[in-house]
C-alpha cells in the first residue's frame, strides 16, 4: 500500500501531466510542490515547452536547479495555471494556506491564474476552514497590535507566530509578521474572508475562496478529482 510520501509523488505527477505545451505555470511551495516541480522538469526534458513563475525563493531555486525556465513575478503578463498544495480543503473547495511564509505571492498567483490546481492528500479535507489549523494573517510589523485588536473584535484569538528556532518572530518573504488566529466553529468564513481583508494593517490572509479550479486528492495511490468548473 503506498504511503503518504508516495501519494504526494503520485498527485504531483498527475498535476504535471495536466500542463500543456506553451503554458506559463505558477509553482507552489512545499513538499508536494517540490515533487510537482521535479515532474514538470522531466516533462520539459521530454520536449514540453513551459515557462514558470515561483511563489517563493525556495521553489524558484528548486526550479532553476532542474533547468526550468523561471521568470519573476514582475515579468508576468499572464498565468495559465497555478499549482500548489493547501493546509485545509472543504467540500466547497475553500482553502486554508499560509502555514509557510509566502501568503502574498501565493494569493497573487492564485488570483492571476486562469486555473488553480491544488494537490492534497485526504488528511487535508475538513468540514470548515480553521478546523485543524489557525488562520494565518500577515500584518505590517508596525501595526500588528492594532490589527490584532481589530481581528479580536471579529471573534479571533491568537498570537504572533514564532520563528522556527523559537527565539524570535517569524517574518514572511514579504517582510510581514504573522498572526495565527482561531475563530469559533460557527464563524461565517465567507464573511470573515472579506472582513479580514478590510482590517487596516492586514497585508493578506490564508483563506482562499473561489480560487481553486480543481483539487486533486491522493489516497492509497489513487487520485480523486474535484472541480468547480
Amino acid at each position: 500500500m503506498p504511503d503518504q510520501f508516495n501519494d504526494k509523488q503520485i498527485v504531483a505527477q498527475y498535476a504535471a501531466d495536466l500542463v500543456e505545451n506553451g503554458m506559463t505555470v505558477g509553482l507552489g511551495t512545499g513538499s508536494t510542490a517540490n515533487y510537482f516541480i521535479e515532474a514538470l522538469a522531466k516533462r520539459k526534458q521530454q520536449g514540453l515547452e513551459v515557462t514558470t513563475v515561483s511563489s517563493s525563493i525556495v521553489s524558484m531555486v528548486k526550479a532553476q536547479s532542474l533547468d526550468l525556465n523561471v521568470i519573476s513575478i514582475e515579468q508576468l503578463q499572464s498565468l495559465d495555471l497555478y499549482v500548489d498544495g493547501a493546509d485545509e480543503v472543504t467540500d466547497e473547495l475553500y482553502l486554508l494556506k499560509g502555514r509557510g511564509s509566502d501568503l502574498v505571492r501565493e494569493k497573487l498567483l492564485a488570483t492571476a491564474s486562469k486555473q488553480m490546481i491544488v494537490m492534497v492528500d485526504k488528511t487535508k479535507l475538513v468540514d470548515r476552514i480553521g478546523e485543524k489549523f489557525a488562520i494565518p494573517i500577515e500584518v505590517m510589523p508596525f501595526s500588528w497590535q492594532l490589527a490584532k485588536q481589530n481581528i479580536e473584535l471579529l471573534g479571533g484569538s491568537g498570537e504572533l507566530r514564532a520563528n522556527a528556532s523559537g527565539d524570535g518572530l517569524a517574518v514572511t518573504s514579504h517582510g510581514s509578521l504573522v498572526l495565527d488566529m482561531q475563530f469559533d466553529v460557527d464563524t461565517d468564513i465567507t464573511a470573515l474572508d472579506k472582513q479580514l481583508s478590510s482590517v487596516p494593517g492586514v497585508v493578506e490572509h490564508g483563506i482562499f475562496i473561489g480560487l481553486a479550479s480543481t483539487v486533486l486528492i491522493a489516497e492509497q495511490g489513487k487520485v480523486e478529482v474535484r472541480s468547480n468548473k
